[in-house]
This record gives C-alpha cells, structure tokens and sequence, in this order.
C-alpha cells in the first residue's frame, strides 16, 4: 500500500503540474481540497482521468469522487480494493 501511496502522489503532482510541491510535502491523511493541497474542481477532473487510465477505474457519480479524492490516504484503499489494471 504504501508503494501505491507514493506512485499515486507522483502522478498527481505530474498532473496536475503541482510544480512548488514534492512527494514528501504530502501527507497520507491531507485533504486534497480546500485547506490541504488546495485542489479544486478541474483538478477533480484530471483525477478522474487519471483513475480510470492508470489504473481502470471508471467514476460514473461524482458525489463518489468527494468520498475518494478526500486524501492520499482513502484513495489509495479505493484503487487498492476497485482497480482493474
């Protein structure tokens, strides 16, 4: 799991183009929105793409994507438990 976690925080500072942040500034637990890494709606977007090309996981309900992208932490236990690649 903790490979995952460390793969799944260089794809989304590649990205996301998050140039001024490295894998080490993000913490598992985080919030990805608002006060933690600041996201905000289109990057809720490229997330999405990025679920579903690296690792095959197709969101149809973007209400489940607020669960998801919550953190490092409950997106690598959602692809952990959800990938098909």
């Amino acid at each position: 799991m903790e490979a995952l976690k460390q793969e799944l925080k260089s794809k989304i500072i590649e990205v996301l183009n998050l140039e001024d942040i490295a894998v080490e500034d993000i913490n598992d637990n985080d919030a990805l929105f608002g006060d933690g890494l600041g996201l905000d709606s289109i990057d809720a977007l490229e997330l999405i793409v990025l679920l579903d090309k690296e690792y095959g996981i197709k969101l149809t309900d973007p209400k489940d994507g607020k669960a998801i992208f919550e953190s490092i932490e409950t997106m690598s236990k959602y692809i952990a438990a959800n990938r098909t690649k």
